[in-house]
């Protein structure tokens, strides 16, 4: 593989894991609000969460685009901030990639915090444990299978990215080619062999992932 093709995959994996840090970190709260929140605007926040699974990522990243631009809400903020814009930057992708992997980190997190048991709970604020003690000592221990499925769909998710990534970031070497960009690149200038070494190290990570994904849940359904 070339220089290049070396320095797409160490931006992949520099995007996948600030994405999924910052992925649990918004999920989690979110989770636990669709869960139990019994507020009529639940359905409605569910399904604009879950919208990008079923949305195509060249819609999703057009409306970024528009958005992240220089007569775009978003971009309009950070010029009258004195901030760069975001269109073509890795913070831009970062942002589109947290949108476009959402619901493969909220889904299995909604699952887990959905099957936590209320008694616990109801015996722990009958001891005086407080909010952050019970999710500390009760809801993220019953649940650390959900929260580690959720981060290696939505780590997985964001290597598998094309579409988003294309139309926010471009192709720029060192900034936002990213692994299925290359691999894109490869094919286009009949560069096979390069191609087929990428194509197989996604394939072979994805099934990894998966695989992961599915001990994990096993793991969890024999602890039930």
């Amino acid at each position: 593989m070339s220089e290049a093709d070396w320095s797409a995959i160490a931006l992949t994996l520099r995007l996948a894991g600030i994405s999924t840090l910052l992925l649990l970190a918004l999920c989690i709260p979110c989770a636990w609000w669709l869960a139990h929140s019994r507020s009529r605007l639940r359905p409605f926040m569910e399904a604009g969460a879950m919208l990008p699974l079923v949305l195509p990522p060249t819609v999703l990243g057009f409306y970024l685009l528009l958005a992240f631009g220089p007569h775009g809400p978003v971009g309009k903020l950070t010029a009258s901030l004195g901030l760069p814009g975001l269109a073509f930057t890795f913070p831009g992708v970062v942002l589109a990639s947290i949108l476009y992997s959402l619901p493969f980190v909220l889904q299995p997190l909604l699952a887990s915090f959905r099957a936590v048991r209320k008694e616990e709970l109801e015996s722990a604020l009958l001891l005086g444990a407080g909010r952050w003690q019970r999710m500390r000592h009760i809801i993220l221990p019953s649940c650390r299978s959900g929260v580690l499925s959720a981060a290696c769909l939505g780590f997985a998710h964001t290597v598998g990215e094309f579409g988003v990534v294309l139309m926010i970031g471009g192709n720029i070497d060192g900034e936002t080619r990213v692994i299925s960009i290359a691999l894109y690149n490869q094919v286009e200038q009949a560069n096979y062999g390069a191609a087929h070494q990428l194509a197989l190290m996604l394939l072979l990570f994805s099934l990894a992932a998966l695989s992961i994904v599915y001990w994990l849940n096993a793991r969890q359904k024999q602890s039930e």
